[in-house]
């Protein structure tokens, strides 16, 4: 026979609600708190009894408002620090790039400073014109071209009237070019070329001495001596005459020296008279005027003119003596 088994103390089954009366249950000690009917024993979980949970939101508010609120100040505080930063990073980045840049710049403004005071000095009364020479003046009087001139002295070198130097040296028919040199910081250079006379030509007014290019240099009562008499038709302005005058240039001076007379009707008929011996000489045209030359000196060479009547050198490489 078994015997009847004691569950008092002995864990159970939770109690169903709502509980049986004390006598029902039997195991409800006095004293012993009393649970509302649909909450769970222990309130809000944290020991007190009858403690409230927080309503929803209401948690997450707090945290999001934090210790202290940030104000806009904040804000501009960071963002000056941030540009202050990036300047600093950039600066450190490009130091060599400004560097060259400093450089460049001083160089080009040192350059630039050193021409404007050049220039500067260049027009100001220390390169002033204080003496005019005239060179390359044979026929010329060298003294006279310099007076006429004159007119420069005093100004900077760089402010020479180029047009009143041509203007003063027109009135000499002899210059044929010239240039103008300034050599600072005082001295002006003025190199002229002369023309070179190829004969005269008798006129009513007397003779004038005439270049090849049919200028006029001057005029006398009398043959200038050593110069030819030309006689052209046509005048200066026809090819005869440049025939003429291009056959005498090319003579040596030896045998240049010696002609007294140079006539031509065309440009293809050229004739020479040798002075003391009335020589003539048959050129031609301008032909080969160089051969015809070398041919002509070695002929009066082997025959001196005052034996021979008449050298034919139209073909230099046939020359024909009578």
């Amino acid at each position: 026979m078994t015997e009847p088994i004691d569950l008092r103390g002995v864990a159970g089954p939770a109690p169903i609600w709502p509980p049986a009366s004390d006598a029902d249950t039997g195991i409800l000690a006095s004293g012993a708190a009393s649970v509302s009917p649909g909450l769970p024993a222990g309130g809000a979980g944290d020991g007190a009894p009858g403690a409230a949970e927080p309503l929803p939101g209401e948690s997450d508010a707090a945290e999001a408002a934090g210790p202290e609120a940030v104000g806009m100040r904040d804000v501009w505080r960071a963002a000056r620090a941030r540009r202050r930063a990036l300047k600093s990073e950039v600066r450190r980045f490009t130091v060599r790039a400004r560097r060259r840049r400093a450089i460049w710049l001083g160089s080009i403004a040192a350059v630039v400073l050193v021409a404007l005071g050049s220039v500067a000095a260049a027009y100001s009364p220390l390169f002033a014109v204080e003496t005019i020479t005239v060179a390359g003046a044979q026929q010329l009087d060298a003294a006279a071209v310099s007076d006429a001139l004159s007119s420069q002295l005093g100004t900077p070198l760089p402010l020479v009237d180029e047009s009143a130097i041509k203007a003063a040296l027109v009135a000499f028919p002899l210059v044929e070019s010239y240039t103008v040199e300034a050599r600072p910081p005082h001295d002006l250079v003025v190199r002229v070329v002369e023309r070179t006379p190829i004969g005269v030509i008798a006129s009513p007014a007397g003779y004038t001495l005439v270049d090849a290019a049919g200028v006029a240099l001057s005029t006398t009562q009398t043959p200038a001596p050593g110069r030819p008499v030309l006689q052209v038709t046509g005048g200066t302005a026809s090819e005869a005459f440049a025939a003429v005058g291009h056959v005498l240039r090319s003579l040596p001076d030896t045998i240049m020296s010696q002609v007294t007379e140079a006539s031509a009707t065309t440009p293809n008929d050229v004739t020479l008279t040798l002075g003391g011996t009335g020589t003539q000489i048959v050129w031609g045209n301008t032909d080969e005027s160089s051969n015809k030359a070398v041919a002509l000196a070695a002929a009066m060479t082997s025959r001196p003119p005052d034996t021979v009547s008449r050298y034919d050198v139209s073909s230099p490489s046939a020359v024909v003596i009578q």
